[in-house]
């Protein structure tokens, strides 16, 4: 019997007809060119993939996707991604939201659907600000920013979104950056071979609203020196010159000077270690610590069962024990009353 090969797609497969209608330089482009690059190499037909966004300027990401997709309401696009993925769980399932939408009206559906460990990709693009609405301070916004809405500097603490998965329990989180496109990519093919919840937090620059709002850790002369990209199974090792590495000291990590001697006491990335301490702490510096270089990569991946495969061996199992009763005899059961 012949066999059919798999049908073999290409970026332009991916691209939609649609105008992309993001500001000129926004960092959602370069966002978008990574998604449609990886799509045609994961080995997945594309109608089985479907993008699912709430609202906000990440959210009209499903229009400029030439596959399935959802636009759905504001801050709940996991509730919509919950039904598609329990209904058709040979789907692809990724949920595009921002910092507003995902973590604002939003938050209470962002904990609930990672701890459930719902099987599908949350791509979190995170500017600090409110973009679509012009300019509102966000969940994520730092303490004493000045918006539109918070003119004399805002008085609330900022959300870190990969410590709150994290607590939440998410099998897997990752931090990548838009002008890094080499390196996103290679996170969102780790994601989409994630069985469960898998959480990625892209920094997003926002250059009409909030830009250069990572400047201290993206910036060609700075980046080095103020971020670390962790490998599983390497040292904490970051800085032009390499001479500075991590040490965890309890549960407080500090900048040691790697090249007298120490390179011992430096951290080793494991991303596979259930207990949630390690990838807690490395996934606060520089974020929540200050004096710390900002950590990107995959601070998180381990193996647990998904909300969709206990859902299904519940079923069966009810199948299994369940009487053959009709809708009818169902509907008659108990006590019933006939109104006249």
């Amino acid at each position: 019997m012949a066999t059919t090969e798999p049908q073999k797609y290409t970026k332009a497969d991916f691209e939609s007809p649609n105008d992309v209608r993001w500001c000129p330089g926004c960092g959602d482009y370069a966002i978008l060119s990574a998604v449609q690059s990886v799509m045609p190499t994961l080995g997945i037909p594309k109608e089985k993939f479907v993008f699912i966004s709430g609202i906000g300027c990440s959210s009209r990401f499903p229009y400029y996707m030439n596959c399935y997709g959802f636009h759905t309401i504001h801050g709940r696009a996991l509730t919509v991604a919950t039904g598609v993925k329990s209904i058709n769980p040979d789907l692809s399932v990724w949920v595009i939201t921002g910092d507003g939408d995902g973590l604002s009206i939003g938050g209470n559906h962002f904990m609930h659907a990672i701890r459930r460990n719902q099987d599908f990709k949350i791509l979190l693009f995170n500017n600090k600000i409110y973009g679509l609405t012009k300019g509102q301070y966000s969940p994520t916004s730092e303490l004493g920013k000045k918006t539109k809405s918070t003119p004399y500097g805002s008085i609330d603490n900022p959300v870190n979104p990969v410590s709150l998965a994290i607590a939440s329990g998410a099998t897997f989180v990752a931090r990548t950056v838009d002008n890094n496109v080499k390196h996103m990519m290679e996170i969102l093919k780790r994601a989409a071979a994630h069985k469960g919840t898998a959480f990625v937090e892209i920094y997003q620059n926002c250059l009409v609203f909030n830009d250069n709002a990572f400047d201290d850790f993206t910036k060609k002369d700075v980046k080095d020196d103020h971020s670390v990209y962790v490998e599983h199974g390497k040292p904490l090792i970051f800085g032009k010159n390499h001479d500075k590495a991590i040490k965890l000291n309890g549960f407080h990590s500090e900048v040691i000077n790697a090249a007298n001697g120490s390179m011992k006491e430096a951290l080793v990335h494991n991303e596979n270690v259930d207990d949630r301490g390690l990838s807690y702490v490395i996934g606060q510096m520089g974020v929540e610590n200050e004096g710390l270089p900002v950590a990107f990569g995959v601070l998180r991946d381990i193996r647990q069962p998904t909300y969709q495969e206990r859902l299904f061996e519940q079923e069966n199992l009810a199948k299994e024990k369940g009487s053959k009763a009709s809708l009818e005899s169902i509907l008659n059961a108990g006590d019933t009353w006939v109104v006249k």
